[in-house]
């Protein structure tokens, strides 16, 4: 009832300023005001003085949220992979940021400087084979580049020597849960398949393969410092991503197919925890948990447990 209510106002709300400007529209009737549809020297004078000041307003914005926000960023990567992906990501938003502050500044400029003026004619040129070459090949040498350090990355960060020592891990993705499958002695996972799931048997893990004997089935993932690790990954149901952040790795689990990432972790847990920006985090998010107790204690609830 009270929806239609509202909808009720509003729909009177939009009559009554559909009158109002008839009423206005009527009171103009035989005026001098202009209102020709052609732009005048005036109008694209302050046309042109609202562009730059939208301008000033994107680059005020750019610089504060850089300012206010730029410290939420990931910090020190956790993965040997890691400095790869950051340097690749820095590089990209130096470019981004660098061509979006020439480019708009000299966009707004000569919009200004050729708006429209009465004594002024506009030069029609059709084409200009030096300007579509200058605009096409540098961006395209500078995404060659980039696409190029990019697939580097990429080869060094899924490339697994088959004779290098690494641990072998499965991860599991279900709604909504994951589970971990660390290979045993043999360092062999067992074959799996969504159709032997049965009972216990949540991953589908074939039990008559002999290297599927030793697979240790988890609900805790916990990787060693210093030694390469390969995932492989599937899904039960639908696309999960296998997101790890501050190892800088990401994967979709697929059903229907093994996806794969390795990387070296280069932190233990305790080390990370050790790092300036993280004890600095965890100080802020102890000073906010320590006021929201003082709004519980005050409503008698009880107060937050520091985090660690």
């Amino acid at each position: 009832m009270t929806s239609l209510l509202v909808i009720i106002v509003l729909v009177l709300l939009a009559v009554a300023l559909w009158q109002l400007t008839k009423i206005f529209d009527l009171t103009q009737v035989g005026s001098s005001s202009d209102d020709s549809q052609v732009a005048s020297d005036n109008d694209n004078n302050i046309q042109g003085y609202i562009m730059f000041g939208f301008l000033a307003f994107i680059y005020i914005f750019t610089i504060y949220g850089l300012l206010k926000w730029g410290g939420l960023a990931l910090h020190t990567p956790a993965s040997e992979h890691g400095l790869l992906v950051d340097n690749l990501m820095n590089i990209t938003w130096v470019l981004i940021f660098v061509v979006q502050f020439i480019t708009q500044g000299l966009l707004y400029w000569f919009s200004f400087k050729n708006r429209g003026h009465k004594d002024k004619k506009a030069l029609f040129f059709a084409d200009s084979n030096k300007l579509e070459a200058i605009w096409s090949i540098i961006p395209s040498v500078v995404l060659a580049c980039l696409i190029l350090y990019g697939l580097y990355a990429w080869n060094n960060i899924m490339f697994v020597d088959k004779d290098e020592d690494v641990i072998e891990i499965e991860l599991y993705a279900q709604q909504f849960k994951w589970t971990a499958r660390y290979a045993g002695q043999d360092n062999v996972l067992g074959k799996a398949n969504v159709r032997l799931i049965e009972g216990v048997n949540t991953l589908g893990v074939d039990m008559s393969d002999p290297n599927a004997q030793d697979d240790i089935v988890v609900s805790e993932l916990h990787i060693p410092k210093g030694k390469k690790v390969h995932f492989k990954m599937r899904s039960q149901d639908v696309l999960h991503s296998a997101y790890m952040p501050h190892f800088r790795a990401q994967m979709n689990c697929v059903p229907g197919m093994v996806t794969e990432f390795a990387f070296i972790p280069t932190y233990t847990t305790s080390e990370y925890r050790e790092l300036p920006f993280m004890v600095e985090k965890i100080a802020n998010i102890n000073k906010l948990r320590a006021e929201k107790s003082v709004e519980l204690v005050a409503k008698g609830g009880t107060a937050l447990d520091p985090y660690t």
